[in-house]
């Protein structure tokens, strides 16, 4: 594989960009006891850069939901015992009509395993694929089968083991090796989360040098599906994308750890920062690098 030294700068916005040209997401997340599976991925998708987010959740969650990200839209979706069913298939491929990309997992459990398998088939836009749509995946792997879309991985290492079936190594050249291995089978970019977060398509890969261990905490890889979805939604390369939130991802817990340290990090505390971590990699105006030029040269 040949390896990729830095990320990709995220695009300025047009000076006449609308909504719709930042990206439309749809996130398939939550359960009853899970509704903040769901909103975490929410933030990420909204502060990630989309400029439309849909989040559809079972229908005894949707108000839990609705009222912490009044900047989302929500469908509630059929449930039973809090879980999706096959039932709300219907509502949800309807859902995502028209979405420039699509985040499948957080929060869903392993009982929504028909849903999955039906909600995937055919489905066109790019799936991001988190949580227990991986372990739905591994149970299953004939999921993916009539999924004909570009699709991102983000297993971190006790899920890729139930993937692949064995364990992950710890050492760079294990994890390195169990990713590029992921990529193949699945014909997807796979992001290998933890120390050193490998991001690859099987040709290409990318090793993460932001990001802390305070950011092992609940909810933190929900933030993070939301934000490579919300890359994704832009139109980019599948790798870009991925590197380019893996990277945010990172430095926004860099920064919430340079606030507060990192015992006391929360995933909320990565939202937060996201802000300021999109700014920095966001490429630099070139009006104002002019302007610049021209005080230094004064």
């Amino acid at each position: 594989m040949r390896r990729i030294p830095d990320v990709p700068r995220i695009p300025r916005l047009d000076r006449n960009a609308h909504k719709g040209d930042r990206g439309r997401v749809l996130l398939v997340a939550g359960s009853v006891g899970m509704s903040g599976a769901a909103r975490l991925a929410g933030w990420g998708a909204l502060r990630g850069g989309s400029g439309l987010v849909t989040i559809a959740t079972p229908d005894v969650a949707q108000l839990l939901v609705a009222a912490e990200l009044p900047c989302a839209m929500t469908v509630p979706l059929p449930s039973r015992n809090g879980v999706f069913t096959a039932t709300g298939v219907k509502a949800a491929r309807a859902a995502a009509e028209g979405m420039d990309a699509i985040g499948v997992g957080p929060g869903i459990t392993r009982q929504a395993g028909p849903f999955l398998r039906r909600f995937l088939k055919d489905l066109v836009p790019p799936v991001v694929l988190d949580a227990d749509a991986l372990n739905l995946v591994a149970e299953q792997p004939d999921i993916l089968d009539a999924h004909p879309g570009a699709r991102v991985l983000t297993p971190h290492p006790g899920e890729a083991a139930r993937l692949l079936g064995r364990e992950i190594p710890a050492d760079m050249k294990g994890r390195l090796a169990a990713a590029e291995e992921l990529a193949d089978l699945f014909a997807a970019v796979v992001v290998l989360k933890g120390a050193g977060t490998v991001v690859t398509d099987g040709s290409r890969y990318y090793i993460n040098r932001t990001g802390n261990p305070g950011m092992a905490c609940g909810g933190s890889g929900d933030v993070l599906t939301g934000l490579i979805t919300a890359r994704l939604a832009w139109k980019m390369d599948p790798l870009d994308a991925a590197m380019q939130a893996v990277h945010v991802h990172g430095r926004a817990g860099d920064l919430a750890a340079a606030a507060m340290g990192e015992a006391p990090m929360i995933a909320t505390d990565l939202v937060a920062n996201l802000p300021a971590a999109v700014v920095e990699l966001t490429a630099p105006s070139r009006h104002r690098s002019r302007r610049a030029g021209s005080e230094r040269r004064k």
